[in-house]
């Protein structure tokens, strides 16, 4: 388990990885995997993850399952971000919550991000036949899985 202060400094190593704010050595691919589609029309280039018939844009806020356009709240939004963009990591509750919230973790249960994640799931589920993207890992926290 992390201290507290371990956390806060995992948690902000993540948000200046994501931001760019990168060392040199570090190589861009150890990020992502998937497919990711760069807009040559933009001045900068748009953050889009095509997965099967899963799309996500980040800048456009925009996921679409099977071209549906998936209509989600803000924070369900932020926690799919989190999640798709960094495909098979394992995210804890509290890491979750730090990083989406931006809050001390401790005013809030895991009890916000099982809901959250529920009506996530709930929403991406247009089908039967689509696959379930967030993936729980028992008694730790979440993960975006193909």
């Amino acid at each position: 388990m992390l201290s507290v202060s371990q956390k806060k400094e995992l948690a902000q190593f993540v948000r200046d990885y994501e931001a760019g704010n990168l060392p040199a050595d570090v190589p861009y691919s150890t990020l992502f995997r998937g497919q990711y589609f760069i807009s040559p029309q933009a001045d900068q280039p748009l953050t889009e993850i095509q997965e099967g018939d899963l799309y996500f844009c980040l800048e456009k806020r925009l996921v679409t399952v099977q071209s549906q356009v998936i209509s989600l709240t803000v924070k369900e939004f932020d926690i799919f971000s989190l999640l798709i963009q960094h495909p098979g990591r394992v995210y804890s509750y509290e890491v979750i919550l730090d990083l989406v919230w931006q809050e001390d973790y401790n005013y809030y249960s895991r009890k916000a991000v099982n809901n959250h994640i529920s009506n996530l799931r709930r929403k991406i589920k247009v089908a039967p036949d689509v696959p379930d993207y967030v993936k729980s890992v028992y008694g730790i926290g979440y993960k975006f899985e193909i």
